[in-house]
């Protein structure tokens, strides 16, 4: 029997190794910039429609596919893909900062109180990484609505930045380095409310369809679902916050001129007003479709590496990963 415990002892599991804090920053803002590289089309898509009819103007496009066939029949097809590097840049920054702050945030709860996050906590966790990635990422997402947007103007009112350097540089010498930030309060908000509802509910449908009576297993099915339904949630919230902060980061500001906008709150006021209440979830479609799959995509990106990193870290003792 002595030696059968013995037995028992030197086979039992051993905990799953932590990913070192550095290794969560890094692969959340490596699963971001994988994702952005397959949806950057949509993302741009649904900047164009956002921006289009703005102050009540006329409207440029009729839906989603006309305005793709407008991009591709005047910009050609690359034109899908302006701004592409800003795009990774703010997935290197926003990403990187709101995935890293959520895994590290739940990794510390979990240690501290020895049980899985509730909604209300992961909510709170949520919050909190979207205000701090957001706040990081501000001068990369304004860079990115600007070069997103330029093609739609008249050669003479265009930009023309020739990548997100130029961009950045030419907006501190321009207008200020306070010009990076521009939007930041509605970025924040949007960023809060995105997080809140995105990281919140798909950790909540995770474990629902993992725990529940489906029963899933762990694996590219789960997240795939959980992050579509997860997605559905986040676009339904957030898209009036992301309108006011595209309609702010976009708008042209000549010295001492009145700006078309005061803030958030009279964005969404004038769009409401001049375009119907209606308009403040312009883009919809566009929107889910590149977010969903852009959650998909994050999440299966980092839970497959996570995996990966568990599987190599614990290749010797037999262990046998989990993931996330």
């Amino acid at each position: 029997m002595s030696n059968q415990s013995e037995t028992k002892v030197a086979v039992a599991p051993k905990a799953a190794a932590p990913i070192p804090n550095g290794l969560k920053f890094m692969f959340g803002g490596l699963a971001g910039m994988g994702a952005t590289c397959i949806v950057q089309p949509l993302d741009l898509v649904k900047t164009r429609m956002q921006i289009s009819g703005a102050g009540g103007g006329k409207k440029e496009y009729n839906s989603s596919w006309h305005c793709i066939q407008t991009v591709v029949k005047k910009e050609g097809p690359l034109g899908l893909y302006q701004g592409i590097g800003a795009a990774l840049l703010r997935q290197a920054t926003y990403t990187t900062g709101r995935l890293g702050v959520y895994t590290y945030l739940v990794d510390a709860f979990q240690a501290q109180f020895k049980r899985t996050p509730g909604v209300l906590d992961s909510m709170a966790m949520g919050v909190i990484a979207g205000a701090c990635g957001a706040f990081i990422g501000t001068p990369a997402e304004v860079a990115l609505i600007r070069m997103a947007s330029d093609g739609r103007l008249p050669p003479a009112e265009r930009r023309n930045y020739t990548n997100v350097a130029n961009a950045l540089t030419r907006i501190v010498r321009e207008e200020g380095v306070t010009a990076l930030w521009r939007g930041s309060i509605p970025t924040v908000g949007r960023a809060m409310v995105v997080n809140m509802t995105q990281l919140a509910s798909y950790s909540q449908f995770k474990a629902y369809f993992k725990n529940g009576p489906l029963k899933m297993e762990e694996g590219i099915g789960l997240h795939f679902v959980s992050s579509m339904l997860s997605g559905l949630l986040t676009t339904i919230t957030s898209m009036p916050l992301d309108i006011a902060k595209t309609r702010i980061q976009n708008m042209k500001t000549a010295e001492g001129a009145k700006p078309e906008y005061r803030g958030t709150v009279d964005v969404l006021l004038k769009v409401a007003r001049h375009e119907g209440v209606f308009a403040l979830w312009k883009g919809f479609t566009p929107y889910f479709c590149r977010l969903g799959p852009h959650t998909v995509l994050t999440f299966i990106f980092l839970e497959q590496m996570n995996k990966l990193y568990r599987d190599y870290v614990n290749r010797s003792s037999g262990q046998k990963s989990t993931g996330l």
